[in-house]
Order: C-alpha cells, then structure tokens, then sequence
C-alpha cells in the first residue's frame, strides 16, 4: 500500500492528529509502527466504545500493529468508578467483549494495565514526572476524563501514568477519543522531560449519545447507548427511539454508528424500504450515504430499521455468549445485565 492510501485510512473520520507531520515522518521512516488503544474497564461496555475499535480496523489495513489496553488500575484510580476488588472481573469482561464484537482479521495483542504498571521501573517514573508536574497541571490534564467531583490524588495520577504507558507499551502512536486531549497533549510534554520520546497523538471524535445534542455515549446515562451484547429487541427498541434528525449529521448517533461502526466492519450498508418508497438501495461507503442522507433522500425511519439489522448481525456472537453465561454478568452488578 502506498504512502498516500495508508495516510487516507489513518486519517478517516480522525478529529485532531498531534501532530500530523510528526506521522507523515514516521510513516516514511518506520518499517514497523505500533499503536495502541486504552480503555478503562468501569462501567458496561457499549457501542460508544466502537469508534475507536472502527479506527483499529483501519490502522491494521494500513499496515499498523495495534494494542489494546485494558487499564484495570486506572478504573479504580477514577474515583473508584471499579472498586479495587471488581478491576480483576471487569478487565476480563471487557477483553472478552471487545474480542466477539469485532470479526478481527487479525487480533490486535491484549494487554492487562496491572501486568506492567506495578513493577519497579514503572512507578519510579511515575514518582519522576509527579516531581515535575504542578497539581494544576495534572487536574487539566485529567479534566475532560476523570470524574474530580471531590478530586483525589488518585486522579491526579491517572495522567501520569497514561502517558507512561505510551512508554512501557512500546508503541508510536496512541488512540484515543478527543476528551482526551488534555492527557494526550501532557504526555507529549511530560515524557520528554524524564528522557523518553513523544508519541504521535490520533484523535476520534465522540459518539453522540442516542439522546441526542449535548451528551456523549456514556455508562453512566444508561439511556445513551446500546450494550453490545443488547437483545434484538433493546437494539430496534433503543434504535427506533434514538435521535435522528432528517438530513442533518451534527451529533447524530445513527449515522455516526453508521461512519464508525457498520461500515468499518461490513463495509456496506442496505437500506431496504418498499419498491413505492424508492425501493432498496445499498451504500458501500459512509460518504455515499452521507450525500443521501443530507439530500432527504433516506427517511430517517429507513435508516434506523436497517442500522439495527446490521447491528444486530455484527454483535450476534457477543450477544450468544452472553446469553449463555448471563451469571458472569450478574456477578459484576445490575447495571451489566442486558
């Protein structure tokens, strides 16, 4: 694949790039590049998750090595969003959910936060960079993602360590979501300072909240989203009630699962509608549908009918082993259950 076609796929649908010249450099001068992916197992794992796991995607089609974290510690670090007994459960939760949501070519390597951030080498530098760093500047840092209601010194550590783990994960570039920006942009400023390189920084945006303008996906509002092991019926339920205004994409949950989601994995997407209605038509790309979206030319009912048939398809086998092992569910709380 050429230099141009893997920038494209690195690039799409990306909000910020830190910087887009330090990626073009190192696109041209690494054979072998690394990227990694961190998420913090605290609530259920929903479909606001999946941008994310959509980029993965194309990283890997342009040739990139991916890792997941699974950040056990900092789930509890976040004002005991995971109690420090549950982090054990939870981490094992989500790896298996993100495993079976996705129809991986190639299975991006699983890494357990605590497997590494508890040795000897890794806190010091930890201890390193809280030296350096004022308490103002690791609460902005920490401010768009830690939950600071009465902040603990725990969530002041949080961004220290998430800038180590680009380090300790021997990776070029990190994902993440654009409320990480503050953190992101701390660990490009902090690791150069105990003697470590700055990483390229890749930016999604949020996916909107099924609610609507104002609100991201989040477990903590369970009305916002879909669990990806969700019945048949919760999807076209929660689908049906979702906001989804005619022609307009701003903050629209539908066809931002549509861009991030279904065409990543399927690749296409077919909205069937009767023959007096215009009959079936089937996109192969976002930006095919996002022309006749935006001219009025898809119903919005139309397209939510056929976004839950394809996510209903694509989640089928986290749904089946969920409805096989529902105690495993029960164990971690109500809120988990679908």
């Amino acid at each position: 694949m050429n230099m141009k076609k893997r920038l494209e796929l690195i690039k799409r649908g990306i909000q910020e790039i830190l910087t887009e010249e330090e990626l073009v450099r190192l696109l041209k001068e690494k054979k072998k590049i690394t990227a990694y992916w961190g998420t913090s197992p605290t609530g259920p794992f929903h479909m606001g998750y999946l941008a994310s796991l959509g980029k993965i995607f194309d990283l890997q089609k342009a040739g990139i090595k991916t890792k997941i974290l699974i950040a056990d510690i900092h789930a509890a670090l976040d004002d005991l969003k995971a109690p420090w007994d549950e982090i054990g459960k939870r981490a094992e939760y989500y790896k298996k959910c993100i495993e079976l949501s996705f129809p991986w070519e190639e299975k991006p390597e699983f890494i357990i936060g605590s497997s590494f951030q508890l040795k000897k080498d890794y806190f010091l530098d930890v201890l390193k960079i809280a030296t350096l760093c004022t308490v103002a500047r690791a609460t902005r840092a920490a401010s768009e993602v830690c939950r600071l209601k009465n902040p603990k010194v725990s969530e002041m550590i949080y961004p220290i360590m998430q800038a180590l783990d680009e380090e300790y994960l021997g990776v070029d570039i990190q994902l993440g979501g654009i409320d990480q920006r503050h953190i992101l942009a701390f660990a490009r400023e902090y690791l150069p300072k105990i003697g470590y390189n700055p990483r390229v920084e890749i930016m999604n945006p949020l996916m909107a909240s099924l609610k609507g303008p104002g609100t991201k996906m989040s477990a903590s509002i369970p009305t916002s989203y879909i669990k990806v092991y969700d019945s048949e019926e919760q999807i076209k339920e929660k689908i049906k009630n979702a906001y989804c205004p005619a022609g307009n994409l701003i903050e629209n949950p539908i066809t931002q699962l549509c861009q991030y989601v279904i065409f990543p994995v399927k690749g296409k997407l077919k909205i069937e509608r009767p023959i007096k209605y215009g009959g079936d038509v089937l996109f192969n790309s976002f930006e095919e549908l996002k022309v006749a979206y935006t001219a009025k030319k898809i119903h919005p009912l139309d397209l939510k009918n056929s976004v839950a048939i394809a996510l209903i398809d694509i989640f089928k086998k986290t749904r089946k082993y969920f409805e096989k092992n529902r105690d495993k569910l029960k164990e971690l709380g109500e809120a988990f259950l679908a």
